[in-house]
């Protein structure tokens, strides 16, 4: 290997290399999530410059003092200029971009055994950070994390060749890949950054690369950053609230899951956030698996956890008092908090009394000194008796507040003015407007809305236009001087005197009140425009007039909006014009809701529009909008009578469905219906009504029942089968069951279809030599003086036996044709098994020939033709 010289400022010295083993066997190694950023790197373009070249030998030679005069060459330690002038080589080098040669002089240094604390104190930072600084700029930021990398293992500290200059090029990069929405390759370099002592938070606002991460919906990358910062529980919390102000439960509950695995210990923030989440998210269920989990690891959860559990469960008061128990059980002391949870808890379930109960332990506990209530106590207990119309019990709880010291809020009076206004007391909540007024307490767009609410509810239309008039025009001198002259023409004429005082409240004709009305800015919400819209009545143009003012407002109309248009549309008889409103709805961009549909529904069947009502109900069933109870009773108790089997049928299938949904219906008012609809093949109404009057079993089964085997025998899958199971039927449901398929089979034949199989009513099974039950035989008798003595059918009873090699059980009916029992051919496939022995069954029928069917509905043909017949 030929020897290369460089001559330093000593006089009489070279530096020169020869090979080193040492450094021939070393081996560097690379991570792999550095290697995989070193595309097209600039170290080996830069290998073929002649200085590279040379410091390539450098690195791979040990040093060795020549003397100049003789050639003659000796071992010894360098001297100070010669590092100094190693320092200077390698800053220049780096200043001109040249990382590689840098590192190579480097290694040379640390090969010869020279100092390397010393070689990099002598360097020029200013000029290795213009270098650095330089390559960032360019983009290279991964090879400047590789050139990091290998000066750290030669011993050269990352942060003594970074300056404040080049750490602010290195933050504005950050910045950039931010913008670039490169939030992974940002939160890798960071975690490489953190390895060479830099101070990442510098670098990069954590927020904005934790909300990139929310953003992008990756909760495991969040965590990941978070993680390496000493305060990473407090980060891990952020997260956790990102997700949940996007509900996104699932992603906070990875993060949360994420962030528990790299802690040693739980972490209460972290729980309370994420019960709060499952709280906003509605997820409740959640929050008491998690609350569990923390359980089960033999942790007591502190108060904080336990009033966000409470709260998120607070629609379920049982559960919010059983966690208050276990919380009293842990020794964990409850707060003011958790009294107003529980206060709250009592408001949505209405339970007055036991919001009384927890009011007076509270102020038992404030006159020990253990605690002090608060305004939302008092807010909180005032609404629990405004929901339930006790306005004077919340008056009382306001005197009780004045006298504690605590100045009621803008919520607090929102709650009383509505308290008074929810029992259609229309004075007392004006007063209550004034007096807040007169405490400098600036009123919110909700009382306003609750006190022309009342006014509507009284039906004091024009009085809530007035004030709305009035107080949307405050600014306006001239409005009110005329607002307040309508208003004193009006009281002079009544003359009434209410709630000790004047129907016209004193702040609308005290000057100073005024005055200080005018001064508050009143805009109008959507709720308002709602409300006002409802006072029009039939006046479709005045509602009109108020939706477009409230377009101009820069408000939306929602579903409510529309749905009073509809309402409006539907009270004046006109149908097409609701339904235009609907339609107007869908082209604004809204969809129809349930309470529209609904609407537009009860519009048609008020107007006789059946069929319209059950287009809609079935559009609403292909948008997926679930029908609601108002929807189902609506329909099913549009019609007074049933004229034809298809009319039946569309009810059954709503009352199925209905039923199916989980709500509960009029059976009864239903069942006439259809008893009314099936009697109509008998000519004389009035013996229907003899049958169902003597007919003592008639509550043998609930209506519901009937009802469902109506609906199985009426299915149209089975429109063609004239078999009729009776076994477990009363003799009041056997009656219907069999009517309703003769009206079934009379209205297809008045349709032209004929008549082409038998009809055959099974009435029991039983085993042979045993006859039919008591209860079985009454039907059995019942049917057959329906059939023969009131219609005047010719039947056949058939007993036949079945395969005497099955077994049977007696009190098991066996089921028709379509649930896998019985075929064209009448015949029984299979009966369940219960008895021991094999023994034969007979099944008891009745069957009514075609030919004896035939006959009767040509007689009744004839008979309409010559006389209406019921």
């Amino acid at each position: 290997m030929s020897e290369l010289v460089i001559l330093l400022n000593a006089p009489s010295l070279t530096l020169v290399q020869s090979p080193n083993p040492y450094h021939r066997h070393r081996h560097r190694r690379t991570s792999p999530l550095i290697s995989s950023h070193l595309n097209s790197s600039s170290y080996a373009s830069s290998k073929s410059s002649p200085v590279s070249n040379f410091s390539s030998r450098i690195a791979n030679t040990s040093t060795t003092l020549v003397d100049s005069r003789d050639g003659s060459a000796f071992r010894a330690a360098p001297d100070r200029n010669s590092l100094r002038d190693c320092s200077e080589l390698a800053s220049n080098l780096a200043g001109d971009g040249r990382l590689e040669e840098f590192l190579l002089v480097a290694e040379g240094v640390v090969g010869s055994g020279m100092d390397v604390f010393q070689f990099v104190a002598d360097l020029d930072v200013e000029m290795v950070a213009k270098g650095i600084g330089g390559i960032i700029k360019e983009g290279k930021v991964w090879d400047v994390v590789e050139f990091l990398r290998r000066a750290e293992v030669l011993g050269i500290s990352a942060l003594k060749v970074f300056d404040k200059s080049c750490k602010q090029i290195l933050a504005e990069e950050c910045r950039r890949m931010l913008q670039c929405k490169k939030v992974k390759e940002v939160v890798e370099l960071m975690e490489v950054l953190t390895g060479f002592q830099f101070r990442v938070k510098e670098l990069a606002d954590p927020h904005v690369i934790i909300n990139q991460c929310v953003q992008a919906g990756d909760p495991e990358l969040a965590v990941r950053y978070a993680s390496i910062y000493t305060h990473a529980p407090i980060l891990f919390c952020d997260i956790i609230n990102e997700f949940g102000k996007k509900k996104d439960l699932r992603s906070a509950l990875k993060a949360f899951e994420t962030s528990n695995q790299k802690l040693s210990a739980p972490n209460m923030y972290a729980y309370r956030s994420m019960i709060d989440i499952c709280g906003q998210c509605g997820n409740y269920a959640e929050s008491r698996v998690i609350y569990e989990d923390l359980m089960s690891q033999k942790v007591i959860p502190n108060i904080f956890v336990f009033n966000s559990l409470m709260n998120a469960n607070s629609h379920d008061l049982g559960y919010t008092l059983n966690i208050y128990r276990d919380m009293q059980n842990l020794g964990v002391m409850a707060d003011m908090a958790s009294f107003n949870i529980l206060l709250k808890s009592c408001c949505l379930a209405g339970r007055v009394d036991l919001a009384q109960d927890i009011y007076r332990e509270v102020k038992e506990k404030e006159s020990k000194g253990i605690l002090k209530l608060d305004v939302f106590t008092y807010c909180t207990i005032i609404k629990v008796f405004a929901d339930a119309k006790l306005w004077q019990m919340a008056l009382m709880i306001k005197d009780d507040m004045i006298l504690a010291g605590v100045h009621p809020n803008t919520v607090t009076w929102s709650s009383l003015i509505s308290a008074c206004a929810n029992a259609g007391l229309v004075e007392p909540s004006m007063q209550l407007f004034q007096e807040m007024l007169e405490t400098g307490t600036e009123p919110n767009s909700y009382c306003y809305n609750v006190l022309i609410h009342a006014c509507v509810e009284a039906c004091q239309y024009d009085r809530a236009f007035r004030l709305f008039k009035f107080w949307k025009g405050s600014d306006s001198q001239k409005n009110f001087d005329e607002a307040a002259c309508e208003e004193r023409e009006i009281a002079d004429i009544e003359n009434v005197h209410k709630y000790n005082g004047p129907i016209i409240p004193s702040f609308i004709s005290n000057p100073r009140h005024l005055a200080l009305a005018r001064k508050i800015p009143f805009a109008p919400t959507i709720t308002t425009y709602n409300t006002l819209m409802k006072a029009c009545g039939t006046d479709y143009n005045r509602a009109k007039a108020l939706m477009d003012e409230m377009k101009n407002q820069g408000l939306s109309p929602d579903q409510i909006s529309w749905s009073i248009m509809m309402d409006i549309c539907g009270d004046s008889g006109n149908v097409e014009g609701a339904l235009q409103m609907m339609k107007s709805m869908r082209q604004s961009g809204m969809r129809p809701d349930v309470v529209s549909y609904t609407t537009a529904i009860k519009i048609c069947v008020q107007n006789k529009r059946f069929n319209l009502a059950f287009s809609l109900f079935e559009e609403m069933k292909r948008y997926r909008v679930q029908p609601n109870l108002v929807t189902y009773n609506t329909l099913l108790m549009a019609r007074s009578r049933y004229g034809f089997v298809h009319e039946v049928q569309q009810c059954l299938a709503i009352y199925l469905d209905m039923r199916k949904a989980g709500y509960k219906s009029n059976d009864l008012y239903l069942e006439e219906l259809i008893e009314e609809w099936c009697e109509g093949v008998i000519q004389d109404k009035s013996q229907k009504l003899d049958q169902i009057n003597c007919d003592e079993d008639g509550k043998g089964g609930p209506q519901s029942l009937l009802l469902e085997k109506l609906a199985s025998h009426l299915n149209k899958n089975n429109a063609e089968s004239h078999a009729i199971n009776l076994q477990g039927h009363s003799k009041i449901e056997a009656r219907i069951v069999v009517l309703a398929v003769l009206r079934m089979i009379k209205e297809k034949y008045a349709a032209g279809v004929p008549i082409r199989d038998d009809m055959l009513i099974i009435l029991g099974t039983t085993l042979v030599d045993h006859d039919l039950p008591n209860h079985e035989s009454d039907v059995k008798e019942a049917v057959i003086k329906l059939l023969q003595d009131e219609l005047g059918l010719e039947i056949l009873i058939q007993d036949s036996r079945s395969n005497p090699g099955r077994e049977i059980q007696s009190p098991t009916p066996p089921k028709l044709k379509g649930e896998g029992e019985m075929d064209a051919n009448n015949s029984i496939h299979h009966l369940d098994i219960s008895t021991t022995a094999r023994q034969p069954a007979v099944i008891h029928r009745i069957k009514v020939t075609r030919k004896s069917l035939n006959q009767w509905l040509q007689r009744r043909e004839g008979n309409r033709k010559r006389g209406p017949i019921l």
